[in-house]
Parts: C-alpha cells; structure tokens; sequence
C-alpha cells in the first residue's frame, strides 16, 4: 500500500512541476500535496524524499536558492520535446488520436493530452506545421461527443486514488428512473465505452462472485468519498477479459452466444463494421448467394443487444436464446402499439 501511495504523491509531484513556471520550495509542495490528494497529514522530509527518488530515476528536477528559499523546477529536458523529430504523418495521427479522446476532456487525462498538444506544435518546425495544417484539412474526425467530464472531475481523481491505494469508496449512485442510493464499492479500474466513462468496480455486498464485478457510468454518480477501508484486489480478475467478452459495457466473467438471422444487406454491414472481434457469420446455404446469414455474437445482457438489432429493422431476427429473443419481441410489441395509435 505504501508504495502505491509513494507513486500517487510523485505523479503529482511531477504534474505540480511541470505547472510551476517559477519552481516551488519544498513546503509549498506539501501544501499542493495535501490540498490535491486530501492528505491529513505529510512531512516536509517525504516530500524531499520523493523529489530525491525522482532525480534518480533520471528526471532533471534543478534547484537553487532565492529570496523565498530554496525552489525545485524540471529542468529543460522535462518542459519540452526539442529532442524529438515530428513528421508531419505522425502529427496527423496524433491529432487524430486527440480529438478521438474527447470523451476525456474536463478531466486530468485531458490536461496531459492538451499540455503534450501545445508542446508538440510550439516545438516542431514551421514548415512541418504547415504542412500538417494543410493536409489535415482533407481528414475529419465525426461522431465525437458533445459532453464533458468536467463536472465529474473532482470525483474522478477520487476514484483514481482509490483505485490506485485499493480502498473502498463510498458512492452515491443514481440510476436512471430510479432513487439515488449510497453504495460502497472496491474500484479496479476506468473503461471508456461509446463515448462514456465507466467505473469497473466490485460490489462487497454481492456474494456471487461472477456477479460482484459491475460497470458503474460515472455520469450517474453524485458523489464519491474515498474511505479508510481498503480491499484485497482479486488477483484472478483481468479487466481486459472482463471487457472484451461482450459487444457493449454489460460484461462479465461470462456471456451468451446470441444468434441472428441477417438478410445479405445486414450481413454485408456486419462483414463491414464487426459488432465483436469473436462474431462468427455463416450462410446458411453455402451454395445460394442469396441465401441468408446466421450471425453468432457473445453478449452479457438483452439491453445491449436491442438497440443494434433494432437498427436492422425487419432485416435481422433474434433466433436464440429465447430471453434475447423474447426481449426484442416485447420492445417490438410496443412499438407497433404506439405507432398503430
């Protein structure tokens, strides 16, 4: 634990750093320290130990004497990249990459995506920018999103800590079209999933352990309190498996084989933009090019399975299991209530 801790306080030691035009002095550290993570107490001594350890894993931190004491500031090396050669392809790529992690602005993942930005581009050649300026007009990224973290942020560095030092934190949680209610949940990690932001956290109260794991959308958080209770993370989870068993966020230690019926118009949408890397699709008559198509796909639950099946209108039949079926036959129903007046 107490090495996480030490990690937490020198990535923020480096953020506050690298914020700093005119350096900081070891108390004024402190102060940002406490302020920042929500310490109640940390010495001046853990503090220079800290920018100590920095320095000898090879970052330039320089100090010296002034009027107000001795300050600490990154040294050259570390405030801008005149060492590294940007093409002007690689920088269409990483602007690229930046506007496709919009959904992360508002947030202190955004700040170093927006600090790296600015230093790329005051520090690579005027011709190159140009060039760049130029030739990115005939590329546009669409279907980002128009909302923000930036009223979550608070609570996202919340969870960030605690995720980081394993300690339970005490949520309240607002489903949509239900009561908020205040859960206490043991976080793993943060997915980002069509434009949204999840909490990958474990529930306590939950015994079933292929049911503790849930995703929680930070957008239906109100508030996050980080508390003195910590939790032994399950060396038997792996978030990457856990998200990638599904086509959307309801994954699990488990999924279901899920097949549908595609006339050739939806299966040539499928062949072209996959719902999961491990979807199998296969004629059902082999020798008739008109013949329709069973598409076989994992999902962990009904709800993300609707609205993509819905897309496809008349062209897509839910086969089995019946729950899913059932499911998409009742959202049908409904459907054909309402319109019929």
């Amino acid at each position: 634990m107490a090495r996480n801790e030490q990690l937490i306080r020198q990535h923020k030691l480096l953020q506050l750093l690298e914020d700093s035009r005119f350096g900081r002095t070891l108390d004024e550290l402190r102060g940002d320290l406490i302020l920042d993570l929500g310490l109640s107490t940390l010495h001046t001594r853990t503090v220079r130990r800290d920018v100590e350890a920095l320095q000898g894993a090879g970052y330039d931190i320089q100090n010296e004497v002034l009027e107000r004491g001795r300050i600490y500031r990154l040294g050259r090396n570390h405030t801008a990249v005149h060492e590294i050669a940007f093409s002007a392809t690689e920088l269409i790529a990483l602007s690229i990459g930046r506007e496709l992690l919009y959904p992360l602005m508002g947030t202190q993942y955004w700040q170093g995506i927006e600090t790296f930005w600015n230093k790329v581009q005051e520090a690579i050649p005027e011709g190159v920018y140009e060039h760049y300026q130029r030739y990115r007009k005939v590329l546009y990224v669409s279907g980002t999103p128009s909302k923000t973290y930036e009223a979550q942020s608070g609570m996202l560095k919340t969870i960030n800590r605690a995720i980081l030092e394993h300690r339970v934190v005490e949520i309240k949680y607002k489903p949509i079209g239900r009561e908020a209610s205040v859960r206490q949940i043991e976080p793993y990690g943060l997915a980002v999933h069509q434009n949204s932001i999840y909490v990958v956290a474990a529930a306590p109260e939950v015994t079933d352990e292929s049911e503790r794991l849930r995703n929680w959308k930070l957008d239906r958080f109100t508030q996050a309190t980080v508390l003195d209770d910590y939790f032994k993370p399950d060396p038997k989870i792996n978030l990457n498996e856990f998200l990638g068993k599904s086509i959307g966020i309801f994954s699990g230690d488990s999924s279901t084989p899920v097949k549908i019926r595609l006339g050739n118009r939806s299966a040539s949408y499928l062949r072209e933009d996959p719902w999961h890397p491990e979807q199998k699709l296969e004629p059902i008559d082999v020798d008739d090019p008109a013949s329709d198509t069973i598409l076989t796909v994992p999902a962990s639950h009904p709800r993300e399975l609707l609205p993509k099946v819905l897309a496809l209108g008349s062209d897509a039949e839910v086969l089995e299991p019946a729950e899913y079926r059932e499911a998409v036959a009742d959202v049908i129903q409904k459907l054909a209530q309402t319109y019929k007046g």
